[in-house]
């Protein structure tokens, strides 16, 4: 968990700074049992810990900056103001270890704190959420905190793999199956034996393979192409799905004995665009994966980026930050001018004569009705962002976001700027 040097007194601000930064970092971590460990460097003399053991080593400066030791895997984290949020942010992309999830979001560390508690089991698990949204790196996390962390963790893609040769890559074959299998293989059942198998994109699976995998989550065993006797295997199954699967089983492109199975421990990733406190810690994570010297964030960026729908969730973030540490050059901070979107953000000023020409695209539609829906309950709770973000069943922060977009295109609610009133 993250703490400091040991136990000892602040007795100026830089240093109640420094105590502040942490306990915020470490109640988010501490919430689903994140690991790390961070250190106060200058906030007090004759630390008992010697720097060098500390994953992130704080330091108070006027010039906000990461720098990562490649070497030791440290990361000096600078920064300017404590209570900013690019300050926790990177504390948190900091402190995350490699292929970690990173979240700040209320809903996001309740999720990481339910997989928590799921890993220590070994029921099936089934995730939806849309493409992008970080399905397998919360696979992993379930993987890591399990007993089987020191098993394989093989991750397929069902859409990916030729339905002619799933059936084998799935659970083996012997030589001479079928034509061209020149030598036996194990498949990716056997591949993942004591540990645990991810199955991303299982709507893509075809009906006829569904069954044997079915039988193969029943009964513990496989039976590979050309073999008579079924060879057993202990595999944890966690599925992921990008479509409505109830749905898939409704119009019969899903078996429904199947999805029960899987089903025993559903979790749901929400779109990026509803998670906006993760978006600057992910923001952070990007820059430390891609860029040799890790420049800074810079807020008026970290507000730019909140603003932004993100259709394309965390993989069109970490293109958008791979794009700008190209754009910045060799620049210390990112900031708004280094930043170009996928696809641009669209809100509509005018919803209803929208509508009226003609561009009636499900995502203009979805638009007009959140700008609609957000204005109206604004206005019936006399402005008060806190009562509206009650009403609509978001936090306020990601209202403040909202707000901030609407402001951007120019909306006003009773002629005066969005967002003015809490």
């Amino acid at each position: 968990m993250i703490r400091d040097c040991g136990a000892l007194r602040f007795t100026d601000a830089a240093a109640k700074a420094h105590a502040a930064l942490v306990q915020r970092a470490a109640a988010v971590l501490s919430s689903y049992g994140a690991d790390g460990e961070v250190m106060l460097a200058d906030a007090f003399e004759g630390a008992a810990t010697d720097p060098r053991r500390a994953s992130v080593l704080l330091e108070r400066s006027s010039t906000p900056a990461m720098v990562r030791t490649p070497a030791s895997r440290q990361t000096v984290l600078r920064y300017s103001d404590g209570a900013g949020e690019g300050a926790l942010a990177a504390l948190l992309a900091s402190a995350a270890r490699p292929g970690a999830p990173i979240a700040a979001d209320p809903e996001s560390l309740s999720i990481l704190a339910l997989a928590e508690r799921i890993a220590a089991s070994d029921i099936p698990v089934l995730i939806n959420g849309p493409t992008g949204t970080g399905k397998e790196v919360l696979s992993r996390f379930i993987h890591d905190r399990s007993s089987r962390k020191n098993k394989p963790f093989v991750a397929i893609n069902c859409a990916a793999m030729p339905e002619a040769m799933l059936e084998a890559l799935l659970f083996g074959h012997q030589k001479g199956a079928f034509t061209g299998a020149n030598a036996a293989s194990e498949g990716f059942f056997r591949a993942a034996d004591g540990g645990t198998l991810l199955l991303d994109e299982i709507a893509e699976m075809p009906l006829t393979l569904q069954a044997k995998l079915l039988r193969a989550l029943q009964e513990g065993e496989v039976v590979p192409l050309g073999a008579t006797q079924p060879i057993k295997v202990d595999v944890r199954v966690i599925a992921c799905a990008n479509r409505d699967l109830p749905l898939e089983v409704e119009e019969g492109r899903f078996r429904a004995d199947l999805f029960y199975r899987l089903n025993v421990f559903p979790l749901a990733l929400r779109p990026l665009s509803e998670r906006a406190d993760d978006i600057a810690p992910l923001a952070f994570a990007m820059v430390l994966r891609h860029s040799a010297h890790s420049p800074w964030i810079a807020d008026e960026t970290l507000d730019l980026l909140a603003t932004h729908s993100w259709p394309g969730n965390v993989r069109e973030l970490e293109n958008v930050i791979r794009r700008a540490l190209v754009l910045a050059g060799n620049a210390p901070v990112l900031m708004p001018e280094h930043i170009a979107f996928d696809r641009p953000a669209r809100l509509i000023s005018e919803p209803v004569q929208t509508v009226a020409t003609g561009d009636s695209k499900l995502s203009n539609i979805v638009q007009i009705s959140e700008s609609r829906a957000i204005l109206a309950t604004l206005d019936a709770c006399n402005g008060s962002r806190v009562a509206a973000a009650r009403q609509l069943g978001i936090s306020e922060r990601t209202l403040r976001y909202r707000l901030a977009s609407l402001r951007e295109a120019g909306i006003e609610v009773n002629g005066r700027a969005v967002g003015g009133r809490r």
